[in-house]
C-alpha cells in the first residue's frame, strides 16, 4: 500500500506547511538526502504548548510529537514534490521535549513520532534518534527534526 493511501486511512491530513519562522529554509536537500528544520508541536488549534512534567502529561506530549512528525512529512511531502512514496529510509530523528526540572521520560514522548513513521514506512521507518530535554521557542511542547533519504 502507498503512503499516500497509509496517510488516509489513518485520517492524517497534510496541510502545506508553514513557511519558516527565522532565518533558515524548511529543508536542504543533499544527494539522496533530504534535512528538514525542526517542526513544533502544534494542530488545527494552533501550538501545542507546555511543560512535560508540570503542564502536559506523557500522553499528551506523545501526541504532540506526532503533530511533529505529520508537519515533517508535509515539509517531505513538499521536498520530494508530493510523492512520499520516493522515501527510502527515514535515518535520524532529532527530538527535543519542553521538560519540567525532573522529567526523565523524552524518549517515551518522542515515540509519538517514531510509531507514526514506523506505522506508514514499515521497516524503511526505524530510524536513529535522539530525544533530550529543552527549553523550547514559542513554550512549545515537543520540537522534532529529521534526516531522510530517498530514492533517486
Amino acid at each position: 500500500m502507498d503512503i499516500n493511501s497509509k496517510l488516509v486511512d489513518r485520517g492524517i491530513l497534510l496541510s502545506e506547511p508553514p513557511p519558516p519562522a527565522a532565518n533558515y529554509i524548511p529543508y536542504v536537500k543533499m544527494d539522496k538526502l533530504i534535512f528538514i528544520s525542526g517542526q513544533v508541536s502544534q494542530n488545527e488549534n494552533g501550538f501545542i504548548k507546555g511543560l512535560l512534567g508540570a503542564d502536559l502529561n506523557v500522553e499528551e506530549g506523545y501526541n504532540a510529537a506526532r503533530h511533529c512528525a505529520i508537519s515533517l512529512l508535509s515539509q517531505l511531502k513538499n521536498a520530494v514534490n508530493g510523492d512520499l512514496n520516493k522515501v527510502a529510509k527515514v535515518v535520524k530523528l532529532g527530538g527535543f521535549v519542553n521538560s519540567a526540572p525532573g522529567f526523565t521520560e523524552q524518549p517515551s514522548v518522542i515515540n509519538g513520532a517514531s510509531d507514526l513513521f514506523v506505522e506508514l514506512f514499515g521497516e524503511k521507518g526505524r530510524h536513529a534518534r535522539t530525544a533530550v530535554g529543552a527549553n523550547l521557542p514559542l513554550g512549545v511542547a515537543v520540537e522534532i527534526d529529521g534526516i531522510f533519504e530517498v530514492e533517486s
